[in-house]
């Protein structure tokens, strides 16, 4: 039987000395040695593992709820809390449930706590709803035996398997959390604030903006291989305090330090750096679903729904200067709408990208009616992504020197979801990416039209391709390899000629520590913290 992995949020910050003093009453010696202090610049956005599908809210609900199949340190699926599975029939799953476990408040997890974390998964309010549906449905055999039936093939079956966190029944019916929290309404959900899951790790206390702080699970039920005891997570939004937080000891580890700051860290004694390329892309979406855009001074018209205007600013952007001079070489340009190159099978004809040619983005902008540009808005946040408000202000200076203007807003990470969720949006600069490799992760959810199930949900430009989600709704159910990547590859051969999305680039994602942490540094930007050690 295998123990393993799970995926987790990272390091922890005890911010700034004044936080440190009466967090925990430890002697000096045991917070340095068995508490994570670390930071980065946002928060998680909540508790509920899916009312957001965010990737430093998923680690730290991650440290708290488990998966019934998990990531190992070389991103390889292992067992969690199933023990065993086997494929009955081309629709049929069964899978074994670990015994003896325990939720963290001490009921028993049975197998239809999976059956109910499944059903909850699938509600409209859910961020996880895309994949929750493509698990089909689950039923409970037997106390520790789930099948589930699929109403069509699910090619990343067990993939899917790995973003549903598996919460408690009976806990959720007894504090009124059987709804996921609804998110863009500003709902004040109890599973938003509590939480009460399997994991190596519970919350403590949870203060918004302000610090996060966890303890280890004396009760776990798994291998802990690290020494970490107690967790606190503070949010830092500037790059500089984040930084010297780290140089002076008063955290011991910064998920996201700034790429102008890494010479520097690398050469400060007491501090390394880990880096590598992050399996995730970095594009703008446009509005394509109004026929006038909002705010602009094109009146009766939207310039987005044009392919040459769309494709004009991609023209627009030199994104080589992007790499060197704004993202300091710590990026991987790219022309595929996917978050690793495995997606897009390594192909560099698939990789390619149109060229910085700005005689031409001119050109096509004169072609479409604009010969004089036009005005529009785009939404950014300023703390989510490496160099995220960096990376739109440059977008808007290289897109004014072909006639465009561009106003950049540039918001808090919990503001610009909501606001790029309610569609409310000109244009905006988003991310995807996570452990999943598969070009599926992003074509059902960005490629699609808006639909039922979660189809489409994160094409917020609410355009609609019927050619293209024809391709990715055969694509998503198609078992034969050999037909599907037949199909993926006339998906992005679709999407390179519509231009939905303007892709940017992969970013790298640093990590800083302190020389007494050890971390499991893996291309999905995931630490485990059943990992981590701190050495006296």
């Amino acid at each position: 039987m295998k123990r393993l992995s799970r995926s987790a949020p990272l390091a922890m910050f005890v911010g700034l000395s004044a936080l440190l003093a009466g967090l925990l009453v430890a002697t000096p010696t045991q917070v340095q040695a068995q508490t994570l202090r670390w930071a980065s610049s946002g928060d998680l956005l909540t508790l509920d593992p899916y009312a957001q599908n965010e990737t430093l809210t998923n680690q730290l609900n991650g440290q708290i709820y488990e998966f019934l199949v998990a990531r190992d340190k070389q991103l390889n699926l292992v067992p969690l809390l199933a023990t065993e599975w086997k494929q009955t029939a081309p629709l049929k799953w069964v899978f074994k449930l670990r015994p003896g476990v325990k939720f963290q408040d001490g009921r028993p997890f049975v197998a239809e706590d999976v059956v109910f974390s499944l059903n909850r998964a699938k509600q409209a309010s859910s961020q996880i709803s895309t994949y929750a549906n493509a698990m089909g449905e689950a039923r409970a055999v037997d106390k520790l035996t789930v099948e589930f039936t699929l109403s069509r093939p699910n090619p990343i079956f067990l993939q899917h398997l790995n973003t549903l966190y598996i919460m408690s029944k009976s806990w959720a019916e007894e504090n009124k959390a059987t709804r996921t929290q609804d998110f863009t309404k500003n709902e004040e959900a109890y599973a938003a604030f509590h939480a009460n899951g399997t994991g190596p790790f519970m919350l403590v206390s949870r203060a918004p903006d302000s610090k996060t702080v966890f303890k280890r699970n004396p009760n776990y039920w798994g291998q802990i291989e690290g020494n970490v005891q107690n967790v606190i997570y503070t949010p830092i939004k500037s790059d500089a305090t984040r930084t010297a937080a780290l140089v002076s000891g008063e955290i011991d580890f910064l998920l996201d330090p700034s790429p102008r700051d890494l010479e520097r860290l690398s050469a400060t004694p007491g501090v390394k750096v880990v880096s590598g390329q992050e399996n995730r892309i970095i594009f703008i979406g446009m509005d394509q679903g109004r026929d006038e855009l909002q705010g602009s001074n094109i009146k009766g018209r939207n310039p987005f729904k044009d392919v040459r205007v769309r494709r004009a600013l991609y023209q627009a952007i030199d994104i080589e200067t992007i790499k060197t001079k704004l993202m300091n070489g710590q990026s991987s340009p790219t022309g595929a709408l996917t978050p690793s190159p495995l997606g897009a099978f390594n192909d560099p004809t698939i990789e390619a990208r149109l060229p910085y040619d700005p005689a031409a983005a001119k050109k096509l902008l004169a072609e479409a009616g604009y010969p004089d540009g036009f005005e529009f808005t785009l939404d950014c946040p300023n703390n989510r992504y490496v160099n995220d408000e960096r990376l739109c202000i440059t977008l808007a200076s290289q897109w004014a020197k072909v006639g465009v203007k561009t106003r950049v807003n540039a918001q808090p990470k919990a503001l610009f979801f909501k606001k790029v969720e309610l569609i409310d949006t000109n244009a905006y600069l988003f991310g995807w990416g996570g452990s999943i490799t598969d070009a599926e992760v992003i074509f059902t959810t960005h490629l699609r039209n808006r639909g039922e199930q979660g189809m489409g949900e994160y094409n917020r430009g609410n355009f609609k391709d019927d050619t293209l989600d024809a391709l990715v709704a055969a694509s998503s159910k198609e078992a034969d390899p050999v037909k599907r990547e037949a199909l993926i590859r006339q998906i992005f051969k679709r999407e390179a000629e519509q231009v939905h999305y303007i892709p940017l680039h992969r970013q790298f994602i640093p990590w800083a520590a302190r020389n007494t942490v050890s971390v499991v540094h893996r291309p999905d930007n995931w630490l485990e913290w059943r990992w981590i050690n701190i050495a006296p």
